[in-house]
């Protein structure tokens, strides 16, 4: 039977089940895990504060070994405290904490079994969003289509939180860091927290640029070719202060 406890902090009710999240599945946090739940907590408010996410729409979590650490659902980011660690292992078993994971933990977890991802950030963001009910790729208006490996796909709508979301947004994925969801947002991977982010930070601004050119009455925006976005991508791969001469 479902046990039921209230959330101080926001005055839910959060159930858990004891055949997923049983006592003896729990353990204490690890010091590396203490650290990267305060560098997902920075992230998830940095969605919000950089207008990716509104409210509690969006969700992050970052890989520790075979433990995913993942934002809980819907608990605003600035009430999340170092007590509220939330972690599952790579089959969705919650080992630790008691706050329940986000819904779209299916999404998150199908991309850690296939990629070799740290982290990764799904935002609703508004732009992306909107470009995602109008096309079924993003035309490539802007060379960085080539840090994301190439043009970006949008993922067939499925409910949110089911497996079939999961599986449509794995193809859509397949060689690519990133990808839109068809009416609902985003998500992106990268090594790192900070990757991930800025993947998606990047998403979201080619989508507002494509659809700033597109509203011009007479004018199509110049697209790129197949070959110049990959070529881009792979002057992007060095990109940085490994290489001189780089905007």
């Amino acid at each position: 039977m479902a046990e039921q406890r209230r959330d101080q902090r926001g005055g839910r009710d959060t159930r858990e089940s004891a055949g997923t999240v049983g006592e003896t599945r729990r353990r204490s946090v690890r010091a590396e895990e203490a650290h990267a739940w305060g560098a997902l907590v920075a992230t998830a408010r940095r969605t919000v504060s950089d207008g990716l996410v509104v409210g509690t729409s969006g969700n992050v979590s970052v890989r520790v070994g075979d433990t995913v650490l993942v934002t809980p659902s819907g608990v605003p980011y600035g009430r999340l405290a170092p007590t509220d660690t939330v972690g599952v292992d790579l089959d969705g078993r919650q080992v630790l904490g008691t706050l329940l994971p986000t819904s779209e933990l299916p999404m998150h977890l199908a991309v850690y079994r296939s990629t070799d991802a740290h982290a990764v950030v799904h935002t609703h963001a508004v732009h992306a969003t909107a470009v995602s009910t109008l096309v079924p790729e993003l035309p490539s208006v802007h060379y960085m289509s080539g840090a994301l490996g190439g043009p970006v796909r949008v993922a067939p709508y499925a409910t949110y939180g089911t497996e079939e979301l999961a599986e449509n947004m794995l193809r859509a994925l397949a060689d690519r860091s990133a990808c839109l969801l068809q009416n609902h947002g985003t998500i992106a991977y990268g090594a790192s927290l900070d990757q991930a982010f800025d993947r998606t930070a990047q998403l979201e601004w080619m989508c507002r640029l494509w659809l700033t050119a597109s509203s011009v009455p007479g004018l199509s925006p110049t697209l790129l070719t197949g070959e110049q976005v990959a070529e881009a991508g792979e002057r992007l791969r060095g990109y940085g202060q490994g290489e001189r001469a780089v905007g």
